[in-house]
């Protein structure tokens, strides 16, 4: 019932906002030819009526019909221009809710009336101008979006970080720390443009690999095509991965418990094929010689309330002394000023991801902003609390939006220093 009422819901939203949209360019196309105006308003009937099936089978089909990437990403296309036509929209709302308060005023008896505008050769009338603006409105966003899925999904770019940890034992210093994060493979649909990415982090010839989380959108079959591009992803110390939250399946509806755990069981053998070490409320020691670092790993705990607490940092803790620099992996970043810093003040550094920069900011010298920082504190780069630290990368990937916009995917490089 709660399907019929989306689609219904959604139906009536782009009748409303396709037949006012319609009006501003049946303005523009006023002066064209008889032929090219038919053709313009078949072809935008067209695309309005395909919208609204498209996302009737998306919401009413079962879940097996479609892949879990088309299931996300058409539907979030479709939503994306219908947001854009919405923007086109101010303009004339504007218009005309200034046409209904000078209409009332003028009822109720006010001398304010609108202005007489001269008319003028040569010139486009306002009506015109209006359906212009309009679809200029529209049109920014929609390129936008249009470059952040051509060029942005893939423009993976490399963030270099030089880190100086005061206990961080001598024969460690110096050594490369390369972090990748969310890749959502489940999005994915060009391994050419993947395996460029993977490319490009291995030139940089890291000593240690981490991945924090996210490796799938819900289902362990997303990496049947990606897992051998990933395995080539080698470390001489090792690469490590943790789980998050949307590894665990637990967006998607199952037949069963057991298809679900054997879902999670799948993709933690995905992790084991690829040479991946998988951390599981655990840790690791890393040594050099008579020297060790602590790498530890926890399953995804947030401290946001919609995602789940599966992580337990105090299973994982490593109680001795042995290791005289402790690193967390924890997919989301919100654990760190809810727990780390509380009550693991010796975690000299925290790696993180799950936010992906909401795919859509700004981040360049003197100005960084996203939408996603209105909801998390700690969002991107590189973040100090007294000795402590936590770097949050943008992510690998993308998931609903298959693009990015000034948020490009992240590998970053930490080399980490005595001092």
């Amino acid at each position: 019932m709660q399907k019929i009422i989306e689609v219904i819901t959604f139906i009536l939203l782009v009748l409303a906002i396709d037949y006012y949209f319609f009006q501003g360019i049946k303005t523009l196309l006023r002066d064209s030819e008889p032929t090219i105006q038919l053709w313009w308003k078949r072809g935008y009937a067209l695309f309005s009526v395909l919208s609204v099936v498209i996302f009737m089978l998306f919401r009413l089909i079962p879940q097996g019909y479609f892949s879990n990437s088309m299931r996300r990403t058409v539907p979030f296309i479709l939503f994306i221009l219908l947001i854009c036509k919405f923007i086109g929209l101010v303009p004339l709302l504007l218009e005309d809710a200034w046409r209904i308060i000078n209409w009332l005023a003028r009822f109720l008896g006010s001398k304010m009336s609108e202005p007489q505008s001269t008319p003028r050769v040569n010139m486009i009338s306002r009506s015109k101008f209006l359906a212009m603006t309009s679809a200029a409105f529209a049109a920014v966003p929609l390129l936008g979006m249009g470059y952040g899925v051509a060029f942005g999904a893939h423009d993976y770019r490399v963030k270099r970080i030089k880190l100086k940890l005061p206990n961080l034992p001598k024969s460690f210093d110096g050594i490369k720390l390369a972090q990748i994060s969310d890749i959502h493979s489940g999005s994915f649909y060009n391994p050419k443009a993947v395996q460029r990415g993977i490319d490009l982090l291995l030139k940089q010839q890291p000593d240690i690999v981490c991945f924090t989380g996210d490796l799938v959108n819900n289902i362990a079959d997303e990496m049947d095509s990606y897992w051998e591009i990933f395995a080539k992803v080698t470390a001489p110390m090792g690469v490590f991965s943790v789980t998050g939250n949307h590894d665990y399946g637990d967006y998607v509806p199952w037949d069963s418990d057991e298809a679900k755990t054997a879902n999670f069981e799948k993709l933690m053998g995905v992790h084991k094929k690829m040479g991946w070490r998988l951390l599981m409320n655990e840790h690791v020691y890393i040594k050099r010689g008579e020297e060790a670092i602590a790498l530890i790993g926890i399953e995804n705990w947030s401290a946001k309330g919609q995602f789940p607490k599966y992580g337990s940092l105090s299973k994982a803790y490593p109680s001795g002394s042995e290791a005289a620099v402790k690193i967390l992996l924890s997919h989301d970043p919100s654990h760190w000023e809810a727990e780390v810093l509380k009550m693991y003040k010796d975690v000299d550094l925290t790696l993180s991801g799950h936010t992906h920069g909401m795919q859509f900011g700004i981040d360049i010298p003197g100005i960084k902003w996203s939408p996603v920082q209105y909801v998390y504190k700690q969002w991107a780069g590189l973040y100090t609390q007294s000795s402590q630290h936590l770097y949050v990368n943008k992510g690998f990937g993308y998931l609903g939006f298959p693009g990015r916009i000034g948020m490009p995917p992240e590998i970053t490089i930490i080399e980490l220093l005595r001092g």
